[in-house]
């Protein structure tokens, strides 16, 4: 039971007790789950008929409650998200959206950080045209490796704005802060205060991020997902290989 907005606390909690104290209780034992194995691997589903190429590349994330899950997050807001639609993709703050705009790589492409209890997918899922699919998945991955090795201390800056910003804006109203002390409860067994994760986000460094950035993404295994015209998307080692740079 979650309240937000103008709500007295103690009209609340004794509404609880009036119409739920009554409900039965069943003595079910939490099951003992084991942890979650993550695989490298890849599906693909060539269709010609479907007009664009959709494609899904991630590797293992992070837990909700991993201490690496908040440079993870500025990880992802850094690579963000674009859409062809939109205006000013070559003046987007994502390098990897000015790359897909200048050359028209993708029609939209999305980062994502999907957190489970002990484990997660960090990723991008793109559109694009089918002539074009192994070259965004170029960009994607090249992105990844410049994450791991070389971050500036401004764009990093940026991305943890961008980051407290959404969030900030994903609570606006009654029900989203409700579904938001009911998500935080489920995860963490408490409802975090903004100013909390405002201060986790604040104490993320350039350092942070590309050490994070190393440890989930550079030289990992990707799992991969693709449905449409997907003959240029490369085999599976070409993607494997190219999770790493041979630097001197």
């Amino acid at each position: 039971l979650a309240g937000a907005g103008g709500v007295d606390h103690e009209a609340l909690v004794k509404l609880a007790n009036q119409y739920f104290t009554a409900k039965p209780n069943y003595d079910i034992a939490v099951p003992d789950i084991k942890a979650c194995r993550f695989t490298g691997s890849e599906i693909r589903l060539r269709d010609d008929s479907i007009p664009l190429a959709h494609v899904a590349i991630a590797v293992e994330g992070a837990g909700w409650e991993s201490a690496d899950n908040i440079p993870l997050m500025v990880a992802n807001t850094l690579i963000g998200a674009w859409d062809r639609s939109q205006g000013g993709g070559t003046n987007n703050a994502s390098r990897l959206a000015q790359m897909a705009a200048q050359d028209n790589f993708a029609h939209s492409f999305q980062s994502f950080n999907t957190c489970y209890k002990d484990t997660g997918l960090w990723g991008v899922y793109y559109v694009s045209e089918r002539h074009d699919v192994e070259d965004m998945l170029f960009i994607i991955q090249s992105e990844w490796m410049r994450i791991c090795n070389s971050l500036t201390d401004g764009e990093v800056e940026r991305a943890k704005n961008l980051l407290k910003t959404n969030m900030l804006l994903q609570l606006d109203g009654t029900t989203p802060v409700c579904e938001d002390i009911g998500r935080q409860m489920l995860c963490y067994g408490r409802r975090i205060p903004v100013h909390e994760l405002e201060a986790r986000i604040n104490a993320v460094t350039a350092k942070d991020v590309q050490e994070v950035a190393t440890k989930y993404i550079y030289d990992r295994c990707p799992a991969v997902a693709a449905v449409g015209p997907v003959e240029q998307l490369p085999e599976y080692n070409r993607i494997r290989s190219s999770m790493y740079w041979l630097r001197l």
